[in-house]
Formats: C-alpha cells, structure tokens, sequence
C-alpha cells in the first residue's frame, strides 16, 4: 500500500502542469551550455583547442558531459521526463473536453440570484413550454449550446459557450508535444554540412568533402544518401547604393540516377533526395600563379572570406610544397622556403586605396592586394590551422617572416619578389556557401508551429460562460455565471436579457417557438428533457 500510494502521487505530481512549466524551463536552461561551450559533434577541434587552453577545467567539464550537451544523460533525462508530463497532463484533460463537448449543459442551480448576474421579472408567453423554446432557439442565435428541461411547475434553460478556450489550450500544449517529437527526431536522425564550392568545384555526399559537419546522435555515415553536387556558375546583381538585389547560382546535380543542372537562390533550394541544399554566402576566391626560385609553377584558387557590405574579402594563399630542396635560413632556423600571402581583395578600388575597403561589391576594377612571407608554415607539425589567416604563432616564434613591400595586383598583372621568384594574379572565380541538410521532424516541427499559435490565439479569445433561465407561472428569472475571466459578460448579459424581455433574437429578428418535435443541440436529444 505504501509503495502504490508513493508511486500514485509520484506519477500525480509528475503529470501536473506545475512541473511540466518547471521541466520546460529546465530544459532551456541545459541548453545554454551547448550555446556557450564548444560540441564534440559540432566543432571537435575546438573542444580540443579548449582542453588545451584550459587543462584544469576541461576535464571535469567532460565528465559532466558540457562538451556533449543535446546527448548527455542529464539532457536526455529532462527531454523525456518533459515529454512523459505533458502526455499524463493532456491525455486526462483531452479525455474530459471531449466528455464536456459531447455532455449537455448542466441544470439551473435552484438559486439563480446567488449567481454573480441575475434579473428576473422577465414576462413569459403564457404558454411555459413555447416560452422555454423561445428562449432556447434566443440562446442558439447567439451560438450558445442550449437545452430546455423540465422541472416542477415550469422549464428551465441551460446554456453555454466558449468551448473554443479549453480546445485552444488543449491544441497549444498538444502542438508544443509535436515540436518535442519533431525536434527529437532531428535531433537523433537529422544532421546537415556547410561546404564553401568555387566555380567547378564538385561536391559528394561523404563526410570528409564537409568544411563542417554535424550528424544526429543515431546518425552513422553509412546512413548518408547518395547525390552529388557543383557549382557551374553564380551571378549576383546589385543596386546603384551597392545592396544586393539578386543572388543567382546554377547548380549540377545527380542523385537517384538522375542528373540536370537547376538555378538556385537564397529562398528557392536544390532538393537532393531527402536533403535540401540552402544558399548561404557568397564571395570571391583569387586565382594566382606562384613561380619559386626553383622555377617550379603551382597555381591555386582561394576563397577569401568577406568582412563588409561591399565585398572586400581577405584570405591566404599558401603553397607549402614551393622551393623544395631549397635550404635557406634567412626566413628561420629551420631552414625552410615555404611561402604564403596574407591578402586582401577589392572588387571595386576606391579613389583612396590606402582605405583597404571596396567601393562596390561588384568587380569594376579589382585589386589584389598581398603581403609575403617565408618561412616554415608549420603545416608539418600535425596540428589543425585555418587556411583562411596565417599561423600567428609562427610569425611569432621566427620561424616564419614577411618579406619585402606590400604588393597591389591587378587581373594579369605579376610582380617579382626579393628572391626572384614570381607572382601572378590570374583572375577570381565566385565562390557559394551551401548548407546541406536533412531534417526528418521539419514537417512535424513546422505543423506543430503553425496549430501552436493557433491554439494560443484560440485560447486567448475564447471565454467560457453559462446562462440559465427558469420559466414559472411567476415569471421568468435569468441568471449568469462566467466560467473565466471576462471584462464583458455583465454587457453580454444585459444584451441577452433585454433581447428574452422583448422576444427578440440579437439581429432584431422575432424570435417565435418551433412547432412539433426540437433539437436539443445535442445529436438524438429532446428540446424537453423530462424527469
């Protein structure tokens, strides 16, 4: 008995909407440190860079799972004890509306002036019974359920309405159930890549051709679909004020055997089997012609990462496999030759060039404009570098150097560097940031948006109120009860007793009792409910 009775108000308090509020707001809650730590599934190399810069903490950190937020135990706990409250909430309170909906009115109370508005002195037609009727066919003009019982020496009324409140709420909280289900299964089985292509460039669905790439906790990479994409081309328009005004991408595709090209934009994207391609970003990616001292050529396409309105892009270029062989300790003790340019891209110079910004996103006269350095790169020593800025630590541990002037390089122009080698700028080629991803809850997230704020307006306007009349030889005496709050039930009230005292309905129209067999507003029911 002890245990069913522990077990009965465990599970009580478990599926009261107190705690689901309480779990909800847990919830958000856990998921800040997901916001604010690095994710393993995320960005692994920045958990790494964390635990480096931070020894003392990373590893506690860990064990309590804030690397790993969104498939901790902890997190997983909160989700489904939230999950199994607003089911053991709702299923109850859904089960006793449909019960009130399909339920008649109940009867007047005996003493309708304790209710918070009464009026009586109200006339009758003289016959009890077609008054009654008239009263409930009033009622039913306006919309109310109404049903006529007979009780004593004369008939009683009951009426009600605004249903529309509890089926509101009841909708409210079974839509934010769906967004738990379909968040969960994007969570579990969804996952998406970002990938940056530059014109000709191919990309397959593999994990590795990803710059990033986040999979769903059951997500394996033998689950991905097969398909493939690339970027044949990209055209951007912008106004005279340098706001963009259309980004246009034409993409190759082949997936399920079939292959095409398809125009993309920013609100119309490539569908690929059960994936969905999204244009994010777009930019520039220089091409240049590297010479070293050797007279070994290598030509590489950079894409540089845009910093302002108007397109200007900085990047690197590096080329770690130039002057092999070549041992040098000019640029550093290890003797090393490797070379990279710090640059930055204009599109459109200014009339100021030593601004460093473009005047015009569009390419009108372009520029390219380098720093050099020599030296070791330290892409030997194994640890992750962006290849879109030099490796500070290098430059500042000498072991990597700048070299001569600045240089500024318009489209076919070259320039020879202090040692003799050269340097080409051989044009641009535009350069997409794509989003790839598959979300198998997106339907169900998106419905249960869309009934979650309509179940919240529903809530918001409906109010719940019951009218009663008793029918006498005396008279008739009306009496009102508001079920929630309502600033304008006693307007209401006034309205429909007014309207019963002339014999009126709400449209001005003369309201008469039907003749022979009446509808209840019940299926199958009597207008008279007799006993």
């Amino acid at each position: 008995m002890w245990l069913t009775s522990t077990v009965r108000n465990g599970w009580r308090q478990l599926t009261s909407m107190r705690t689901a509020l309480v779990l909800l707001f847990l919830l958000a809650v856990a998921a800040i440190p997901g916001s604010v730590l690095p994710q393993k599934r995320l960005s692994p190399e920045k958990v790494a860079e964390y635990a480096q810069n931070n020894p003392s903490s990373a590893p506690w950190l860990d064990r309590l799972q804030l690397f790993d937020v969104y498939s901790s135990v902890w997190f997983s706990a909160i989700y489904l004890l939230l999950f199994v409250s607003l089911v053991g909430c709702l299923v109850p309170r859904f089960r006793t509306h449909i019960v009130a909906l399909i339920r008649v009115p109940p009867n007047a109370p005996k003493r309708l002036e304790r209710l918070p508005e009464h009026a009586d002195g109200l006339p009758h037609d003289g016959d009890l019974a077609a008054t009654a009727e008239r009263l409930r066919a009033l009622m039913r003009k306006r919309r109310f359920r109404a049903v006529v019982r007979e009780a004593g020496d004369g008939y009683t009324v009951s009426a009600e309405k605004g249903y529309l409140k509890e089926t509101g709420n009841l909708l409210f909280h079974f839509s934010l159930l769906a967004l738990l289900i379909g968040m969960a299964l994007g969570g579990l089985y969804g996952w998406h890549g970002n990938r940056i292509l530059v014109r000709g460039d191919e990309l397959c669905n593999s994990l590795q051709q990803y710059d990033e790439f986040s999979p769903g906790s059951r997500v394996d990479k033998e689950d991905l679909p097969r398909f493939c994409m690339s970027l044949v081309d990209f055209k951007a328009s912008y106004l005279d004020s340098g706001q963009p005004s259309a980004f246009r991408a034409r993409m190759g595709y082949e997936v399920d055997g079939r292959s095409g090209e398809r125009r993309v934009a920013v609100n119309n994207p490539l569908r690929l089997g059960p994936a969905t391609a999204y244009l994010l970003a777009s930019g520039y990616a220089p091409e240049v012609r590297y010479t070293d001292r050797t007279g070994k050529s290598q030509t590489i396409t950079a894409p540089f990462l845009t910093i302002d309105d108007a397109m200007t892009s900085q990047g690197v270029l590096a080329f770690p496999d130039a002057n092999i062989g070549v041992r040098d300790t000019t640029y550093g003790p290890t003797g090393k030759v490797q070379v990279a340019f710090d640059g930055t891209y204009l599109p459109t110079v200014p009339e100021n060039v030593h601004v460093g910004k473009s005047a015009f996103p569009e390419e009108r006269d372009p520029r390219l404009m380098l720093r050099v350095y020599m030296g070791d790169l330290g892409l030997d020593a194994g640890t992750p570098q962006s290849v879109y800025e030099i490796n500070q630590a290098q430059i500042g541990n000498g072991l990597l150097r700048p070299v001569g002037d600045a240089i500024a390089l318009r489209k076919g122009e070259s320039a020879t560097l202090p040692d003799g080698s050269r340097i080409e700028f051989l044009g641009t080629r535009p350069w997409i940031a794509v989003s790839v991803r598959h979300d198998p809850g997106e339907e169900l997230v998106l419905v249960g948006a869309v009934l979650l704020v309509t179940g919240l307006l529903g809530s918001l306007a409906g109010r719940r109120r019951r009218i009663f009349f008793r029918v006498t030889p005396g008279g008739v005496e009306a009496g009102g009860l508001p079920r929630t709050d309502y600033a304008g039930f006693t307007a209401e009230f006034e309205a429909i007793v007014r309207d019963a005292r002339e014999g009126a309905g709400p449209d001005g129209e003369l309201v008469r009792p039907a003749t022979g067999g009446h509808d209840s507003g019940v299926p199958g029911g009597d207008a008279v409910l007799r006993g």
